[in-house]
């Protein structure tokens, strides 16, 4: 297995990278932030996690497994769930939502994307695609679950007064819920409109620093573009509609805890 930091060039561009964290944690504690163990922990921990995922991955690209495959996509789900989770703690079944509403999500968009044959189900191109549709709909999932929760909570009032007026819990709830969703999407559509000219994405920028050409990088960002916007939209749904769901009981009263 290759030595994920050989030679000595590796090794100094990952200290200068730390450069920034450093000056960051100056700044912070200069403006009495208090983020400074936030950015120890944080940085500490990306630094494990990225090295331990590359040793990790090295040997599943090696051994080509669907089954290997699937586990760590799987993990990558669980981990996102739970992250999500611990956002919404004023949501009921906050972990399952979160499960279901990341899994369905992410899981129909790869398997449109296999299904329609834009990539192979290799370990190759499975595992990058699926941390950035996994990752993207934690980010999403979060958003909508959260954001509805509290608005159901801070509206309370307009809420039940619908529902006191005849109106069944989705017609009381459908402004709470057209909200959410709108909020949670508003990041990845403004990004999607601006594209390009406002910053050059991630996959597009590491193709080209990998050495492929602007066209070509091009063509892949634009697949990852909508895969994630695609991704987004389901996910957000699904927990919009889950979560809903946990704050009427059958007969269109509102239960808040």
């Amino acid at each position: 297995m290759p030595d994920l930091f050989a030679g000595v060039e590796g090794i100094e561009r990952v200290l200068l990278s730390i450069a920034f964290i450093l000056v960051a944690a100056a700044v912070s504690r200069w403006q009495s932030s208090d983020l400074e163990k936030d950015l120890l922990i944080a940085t500490v921990r990306s630094f494990v996690q990225l090295i331990a995922i590359g040793y990790v991955l090295e040997l599943v690209f090696e051994l080509d497994s669907p089954l290997f495959t699937v586990v760590i996509l799987l993990v990558m789900t669980v981990t996102a769930g739970r992250t999500t989770a611990k956002r919404a703690h004023q949501t009921p079944n906050a972990q399952s939502i979160s499960l279901l509403a990341i899994g369905a999500g992410s899981a129909v968009t790869i398997g449109l994307l296999v299904v329609l044959g834009v990539f192979d189900f290799v370990p190759h191109d499975i595992i990058p695609i699926g941390g950035m549709v996994i990752g993207n709909s934690m980010t999403t999932a979060t958003l909508v679950i959260t954001r509805l929760s509290n608005d159901f909570h801070d509206q309370r009032d307009m809420v039940e007064g619908k529902l006191a007026l005849g109106a069944t819990s989705r017609q009381a709830s459908l402004t709470q819920f057209q909200r959410t969703i709108r909020s949670a999407l508003t990041p990845i559509i403004d990004t999607t409109k601006t594209v390009g000219l406002i910053k050059l994405p991630g996959a597009m920028t590491g193709m080209i620093l990998a050495g492929a050409s602007p066209l070509e990088a091009v063509q892949l960002q634009i697949i990852v573009m909508y895969m994630l916007v695609g991704a987004a939209t389901f996910t957000g749904l699904i927990a919009a509609w889950l979560t809903y769901r946990q704050f009427f009981t059958p007969a269109h009263q509102l239960v808040l805890g």
